[in-house]
């Protein structure tokens, strides 16, 4: 699974087959702006990845106890969030492969809304009725 996440919140998550340059970048190039300065661990792909998108890459060096890369570069978002969604998924003691996508964008909602979050919203959305989940994200 990949995890993108921004400063503001902004979060996607994909499943992968596996973890090649080429699977990682297909799903994560068409998710960035040019601009973007990317902030990764240091999986050897993400420095092919973005040479080849010509992309600003700042890797931390987690392994070598590096957090944060001067003062401002880190990946703590995106492990906060990887934290939050383990330990929410621990309580269904497994999910099969193919709901899983599912199971991810429940934690999204969850993660986005916090306790705004109902059955009856859950099934709105689903159905494309994004208007009440847009008036809950703005307030």
């Amino acid at each position: 699974m990949l995890v993108i996440r921004d400063r503001h919140g902004e979060t996607d998550d994909r499943i992968l087959r596996d973890t090649s340059a080429e699977q990682i970048g297909t799903v994560l190039i068409p998710l960035l702006s040019k601009d973007v300065i990317l902030c990764t661990d240091g999986m050897p792909a993400y420095r092919q990845i973005t040479r080849n998108a010509k992309i600003v890459h700042r890797p931390v060096n987690i392994a070598a106890g590096q957090r944060v890369i001067n003062d401002v570069y880190h990946i703590q978002h995106v492990n906060a969030y990887g934290s939050r969604l383990r330990q929410w998924m621990a309580k269904f003691h497994g999910v099969a492969t193919r709901y899983l996508a599912s199971y991810l964008g429940w934690h999204r909602m969850i993660d986005r809304l916090g306790q705004n979050v109902t059955p009856t919203l859950c099934f709105q959305v689903s159905l494309g009725k994004t208007r009440q989940f847009q008036q809950l994200i703005t307030t």
